[in-house]
């Protein structure tokens, strides 16, 4: 694809192209994280998007990612399969969230955290979105909790929502 095709929005930017990236187009050419495959779909590179990032990770059964943040980037993922678990400290105490197909996990910028598969039979698949044109990776190597599928001092919580009662 050249930059004249990526790039063919009218100045009026009402007439663009729609852009179609299929399952085997997925790119692995991307920031990577230890434990966890990540999949590049839209990007600059491959749509021409100027800021939007989106793409998908695969966590294999009983594997938990490193611990990484996405620095100036907002996160949204949404939970495809599989029972993935996100792991992030709260002030002074290390929380776990449980995820199920269809949920909904939002990641604030420079949030520290780490994605788990405690299940032993079943992939954990999701599909991220961000609101910055690159897959922002900042892996952190040197966090204590790093690799620990279990994590058993965290906390199970249910976070409530904003400007919901807890």
């Amino acid at each position: 694809m050249t930059s004249r095709d990526l790039n063919d929005a009218a100045e009026d930017g009402f007439h663009g192209r729609l852009r179609q990236v299929t399952r085997i187009q997925l790119s692995p050419e991307t920031m990577r994280t230890a434990g966890m495959l990540r999949l590049e779909a839209l990007s600059a590179g491959t749509v021409g998007s100027r800021n939007l990032w989106m793409g998908e990770t695969h966590v294999a059964p009983l594997t938990g990612s490193g611990v990484h943040h996405h620095g100036e980037s907002e996160t949204g993922i949404y939970v495809l399969s599989g029972r993935p678990a996100f792991v992030f400290f709260d002030g002074d105490a290390l929380l776990r969230l449980e995820a199920s197909p269809g949920d909904y996990i939002y990641v604030p910028p420079w949030v520290a955290h780490q994605e788990l598969n405690p299940h032993g039979s079943e992939e954990a698949v999701v599909v991220i979105a961000r609101n910055t044109q690159q897959a922002i990776v900042v892996n952190l190597d040197n966090v204590a909790w790093k690799d620990s599928l279990t994590v058993p001092w965290a906390r199970t919580t249910e976070v409530p929502a904003e400007g919901t009662a807890s």
